[in-house]
């Protein structure tokens, strides 16, 4: 019998998919003609030397279509059947038929769910600066894995923390006394290893934001408590993460100067006569170029008024300073959002909505 043929007298294998039918096949074994009428005689009295004839004319019917299964290109039998038939000549034989068939095993391929959610505080002190969660989950378990960046490039062994989440109705998850490991934790971006993160994926599925508090962190020189309140970014994290992936993972906060200090967009705060910023190096020069309009300024006013024709007044306040290429799309949602208020009531929403869209890129 070959090892190679799957057999089965039903119709499917359990576990396996049938990718193709072959066609019916058989193979015969063939009694002598007395076997049937001395087996029949006396049953009970039937001899080992008969029972053994019976087995090998069984075993020849199976070999015979299991080497026509093979011959076909096949690699299962489905629907195997045994049948005892009177041959020419008065002998008696076992047909074994059934399909040919290709099978292969099926593949069970688990859901799993991919996020990744900026932090959305920092610290004005060099710590470990947590940047990015990643989760990593299935019906089972979601993983996750932080990412720190190291500005001295120290050899951060391991970092304990309280993460919290904020899902999409606002509803905040903190998870505290979090240990993190580092496989390698003397370069500038640090990726923890993966941990059980303690919540379902679709809890996973409705988070938008993440928050982390670090309590005390171990290098091969010690261990150093963290007893700093970190700082919340202005920006949402959308916004955020269009920011980051312009100026860089660590980058939190525009460039601003007041003249007697300014803030680096790593958020760390420098004298004003500082050429370039203490903690990450940036320079000033190079980010007063990047400082154009400021379009918060605008958004966070068209917030206060109440109409769609008040959000157009403030928008002409700053037309002349905003890009030449989103001028008319602005002015022409204004114009929209007027008319549909006229019948749909009050649009404010959603005029600032598309409002903060199409300046977008310019808001990173």
């Amino acid at each position: 019998m070959s090892n190679n043929i799957l057999v089965t007298t039903g119709s499917s294998f359990q576990d396996y998919e049938i990718t193709e039918y072959l066609g019916v096949i058989t193979g015969q074994g063939v009694l002598g003609s007395n076997f049937i009428k001395s087996l029949t005689a006396s049953v009970s009295d039937a001899s080992e030397r008969e029972n053994a004839k019976l087995e090998k004319c069984r075993e020849d019917a199976s070999e015979k279509i299991e080497a026509a299964a093979e011959k076909l290109g096949a690699n299962a039998i489905i629907g195997m059947r045994l049948t005892y038939a009177s041959c020419e000549g008065g002998s008696y034989g076992i047909i074994a038929s059934g399909t040919a068939v290709k099978i292969k095993k099926k593949v069970c391929l688990e859901k799993t769910r991919h996020k990744e959610l900026v932090v959305t505080n920092y610290y004005l002190r060099v710590v470990p600066k947590p940047v990015k969660v990643i989760l990593d989950g299935n019906v089972r378990e979601v993983l996750m894995k932080v990412q720190f960046f190291n500005y001295n490039l120290e050899n951060i062994l391991a970092i304990r923390a309280n993460l919290e989440f904020t899902n999409l109705y606002d509803e905040r998850l903190v998870i505290r006394d979090i240990d993190f490991t580092f496989e390698k934790g003397n370069v500038s971006l640090i990726e923890a290893e993966a941990t059980d993160a303690k919540i379902s994926m679709n809890d996973m599925l409705l988070l938008k934001d993440a928050k982390l508090t670090i309590n005390k962190y171990a290098t091969p020189n010690g261990v150093f408590a963290v007893n700093d309140t970190p700082v919340d970014v202005t920006m949402s994290a959308k916004r955020l993460m269009a920011f980051k992936e312009r100026h860089g993972i660590d980058a939190v906060e525009k460039y601003k100067n007041d003249g007697m200090i300014w803030t680096c967009m790593c958020g760390h705060i420098n004298e004003g006569g500082a050429e370039e910023c203490k903690i990450c190096g940036r320079k000033q020069s190079e980010m007063r170029t990047e400082v154009g309009f400021n379009y918060d300024d605008m958004i966070r006013r068209m917030k206060k008024r109440n109409s769609v024709t008040e959000i157009k007044d403030v928008l002409m306040d700053y037309i002349k300073e905003i890009d030449s290429k989103y001028r008319l799309e602005l002015l022409e949602i204004m114009e929209s959002g007027i008319q549909y208020e006229k019948t749909r009531g009050n649009m404010k929403d959603t005029v600032i909505e598309k409002v903060e869209k199409v300046l977008e890129d310019c808001l990173a």
